[in-house]
């Protein structure tokens, strides 16, 4: 009998792109990846925050670059992928939620939420695909999803919606993909402390609220999405694709 040893979960020599990486979520991504040894590209729309986050990472000895960048621009997105085609992870973190019951929201609220949700992934997946299999690597993509991607709740109407559509691109991406040595996964976070969820806690009883329904009953720190994302990002993963990883403390098992 041979012995047996565990796949890397070492990103050594790969070049790794994490759009929305200046904070919360992403920048967890990011700080996991660069940490695993990867080379860490950033993506958002504030320089400064860019800045800011490609210096943290840099300071802790990773290495990292940044670059500005609407996501929701299809056109600026895939022009990105065709000058670097040489990313063999790409994270999609850029989100944004706005709850409110569904009878209130409005339509820039469905323009806005979709555009950011969807189609920034769908932009996204799109372009690293193409570069991916025009350049013969073998990659993760990695849809950053969230638990009402499996689940509903009251005053996230559209904000369900948006996850759940990334959930079913997903499942169909990863067919299309597989043969090309692509994988293609969504994480699925519970409420994590983050700059968007930072408002929400602050309202009376919310907080509450949530932590009844977390098995744990707690939320979420940022650190404990980094080991998911190397996971998902590295050989570790290797058999899995069109699944969704779920970091949700136990909220959908009920």
């Amino acid at each position: 009998m041979k012995p047996m040893r565990t796949p890397s979960f070492r990103l050594d020599g790969k070049k790794a792109f994490v759009a929305g990486g200046s904070q919360g979520i992403g920048f967890a991504a990011a700080s996991a990846l660069a940490e695993a040894g990867a080379t860490v590209t950033l993506a958002a729309r504030s320089e400064g925050s860019l800045r800011e986050a490609c210096a943290t990472i840099t300071e802790a000895g990773g290495r990292c670059d940044y670059l500005v960048l609407d996501v929701t621009d299809s056109k600026a997105v895939e022009d990105v992928f065709r000058r670097r085609a040489d990313y063999s992870v790409v994270v999609a973190s850029a989100g944004m939620n706005r709850p409110k019951p569904l009878a209130e929201v409005t339509d820039e609220d469905v323009h806005d939420i979709l555009d950011l949700n969807v189609k920034s992934c769908f932009y996204l997946a799109r372009a690293a695909v193409k570069a991916m299999v025009g350049a013969s690597i073998p990659g993760s993509i990695i849809l950053v999803s969230s638990q009402m991607g499996q689940v509903g709740s009251p005053t996230r109407t559209l904000y369900c919606a948006s996850k759940h559509a990334v959930e079913g691109l997903t499942k169909s991406l990863a067919w299309e993909v597989g043969a090309h040595g692509i994988r293609v996964n969504t994480l699925c976070p519970t409420f994590i402390e983050t700059p968007m969820t930072e408002p929400m806690f602050s309202r009376p009883g919310f907080r509450e609220w949530v932590v009844e329904r977390i098995a744990l009953r707690r939320v979420g720190r940022m650190e404990e999405v980094m080991g998911a994302i190397a996971f998902l990002a590295s050989d570790a993963s290797s058999l899995m694709t069109g699944s969704a990883l779920s970091l949700d403390g136990g909220w959908s098992a009920a």
